[in-house]
């Protein structure tokens, strides 16, 4: 790897962490001390996590989280990138390290059965298959695998009710669901499993270990894969894609969004003109002065990641429900 590129490591793993609070500090102290940045979730059921940094320094972190005996060896994800797509390092306490709102679904217990990139294709060529890709809209609409159904969901939390609605009669056919990196398949596969689903599949690593292993000549992958850091998107060669990021409303943005009217810089973009508040679009257009400014004096303006900005969005949808005595749902 040259001098200039930085590696890029995604990993998950649900296992019981019930001191998952004592371990913030020591893993953000040494993750800062090895110049290595970006998110990781601990809760008590487990780790999940994508950190980027130089090479000597990745390797020292992955050592010392995998040294820790109640987590042991991880299933990583390698790619590269020019430069550390993250401005900060985060350590976070949650409640789950993947929301779905469920806390009777243990990934723990029981998933669904793995499917390994190299017989995906087959799986999904099925016609008694049904293909369902388990990520939110604005991923589906960059890139998704030939055939899948789109559940239409804004959040992960909304996934539930999908199935209630849509699959309630499909309970004896097979199911394939796949997303990102495996971990949304964790919970969705567990959450069909405990609804009396009986033939349930999912990508084994996720979309991001099928780019890595299936020849791009022999893949059924359609565009790029969304990824939640500054790369945006990734296509079949985990190379960062064309796409850039609408700072307001944090979808991905094309060289024709960019030439819409509705789309000001660091303000606006199609996806979101007709919803934001004039109070939204004011706020955005302060903090694109910001940004223009410290261009100008040649300082890095410190944003909010993709990632950090749905954390940002499930904490307030977190403290309204909590407002709320009529909704029940929990974290």
């Amino acid at each position: 790897m040259s001098r200039e590129t930085c590696t890029i490591a995604a990993f998950y793993k649900f296992v019981p962490l019930p001191d998952f609070q004592d371990r913030k500090k020591p893993l953000l102290e040494f993750c800062e001390a090895q110049g290595v940045k970006g998110t990781i979730l601990l809760a008590e059921e487990g780790i999940n996590s994508t950190i980027a940094g130089p090479s000597d320094g990745m390797a020292n972190v992955l050592e010392f989280i995998q040294s820790d005996p109640a987590i042991g060896k991880l299933t990583v994800k390698y790619s590269e990138a020019p430069e550390i797509p993250f401005y900060r390092m985060k350590v976070r306490l949650k409640k789950e390290i993947v929301r779905l709102g469920r806390p009777d679904v243990n990934p723990n217990e029981k998933v669904g059965e793995y499917v390994d990139p190299d017989d995906w294709n087959e799986l999904i060529s099925d016609p008694n298959v049904t293909l369902i890709d388990t990520r939110n809209d604005y991923e589906f609409d960059l890139g998704t695998f030939q055939g899948a159904a789109n559940p239409n969901t804004k959040n992960f939390r909304e996934f539930p009710e999908y199935v209630d609605t849509e699959l309630s009669d499909k309970k004896d056919q097979p199911i394939a669901m796949f997303c990102t990196g495996g971990i949304r398949c964790e919970k969705s596969t567990s959450l069909l499993l405990k609804k009396g689903f009986t033939q349930v599949y999912h990508l084994n690593g996720g979309i991001l270990n099928y780019l890595e292993k299936v020849d791009p000549a022999e893949s059924l992958w359609q565009g790029d894969c969304f990824v939640f850091d500054n790369r945006v998107t990734v296509n079949h060669q985990l190379d960062p894609g064309e796409f850039d990021m609408c700072h307001a409303c944090r979808h991905a943005i094309s060289e024709e969004d960019k030439a819409s009217p509705k789309y000001e810089e660091g303000v606006t973009c199609p996806h979101c003109f007709d919803s934001l508040t004039n109070d939204q679009r004011q706020r955005a257009q302060q903090r694109q002065k910001q940004v223009e400014i410290s261009q100008r004096l040649h300082r890095k303006h410190i944003g909010m990641t993709a990632e950090e900005r749905r954390a940002w969005r499930e904490e307030k949808l977190d403290k309204r429900r909590r407002k709320s005595p009529a909704d029940g749902s929990t974290g």
